[in-house]
């Protein structure tokens, strides 16, 4: 099935779930332009529904890697007018600074989402789950990180 079968169905379930396999099998060199036509869908939140599984999955196997910054911000150009798209690219790119314990701002992740404290919280950076220990969002996000320093203490 191609992208115009896909979009011309009149079931955005079964477009959702065409366009994650659309998405799962892309070749690296067509990734931007299967975005770009994904959002070009007329259930606008569905769309970005399916873009936002495939960025999360593509950024959780790329972040520890070469091959990571590159890829976020050339995705990040792809989805320049979705600002929620491009949050989450900008927290995968925090993460990815903070997981491999490159340069970051403690404000930025206490300004970031509930999803990246909590994913943080339960990371191995000592001095960002410190931080989330004491001032995360949340108290499951503080918890989680109170967690995490028991058990990297043991």
């Amino acid at each position: 099935m191609n992208v115009d079968d896909i979009l011309s169905n009149p079931d955005e379930h079964v477009r959702f779930a065409a366009y994650l396999d659309k998405l799962e099998h892309v070749a690296d060199p067509d990734e931007v332009d299967l975005v770009s036509r994904v959002l070009t869908d007329r259930d606008q939140t569905m769309a970005q529904s399916a873009v936002l599984r495939h960025l999360d999955r593509r950024a959780a196997n790329l972040y520890p890697g070469p091959a990571y910054d590159e890829w976020a911000q050339t995705m990040t150009q792809a989805t320049i007018d979705r600002p929620f798209l491009t949050q989450r690219l900008r927290e995968w790119s925090l993460f990815h600074a903070i997981t491999l314990e490159l340069p970051w701002q403690p404000d930025d992740l206490l300004a970031s989402s509930n999803w990246l404290q909590l994913k943080t919280a339960a990371g191995t950076n000592t001095v960002a789950v410190e931080l989330l220990a004491e001032v995360g969002r949340t108290k499951r996000i503080r918890n989680t990180a109170r967690i995490g320093l028991t058990h990297h203490g043991e």
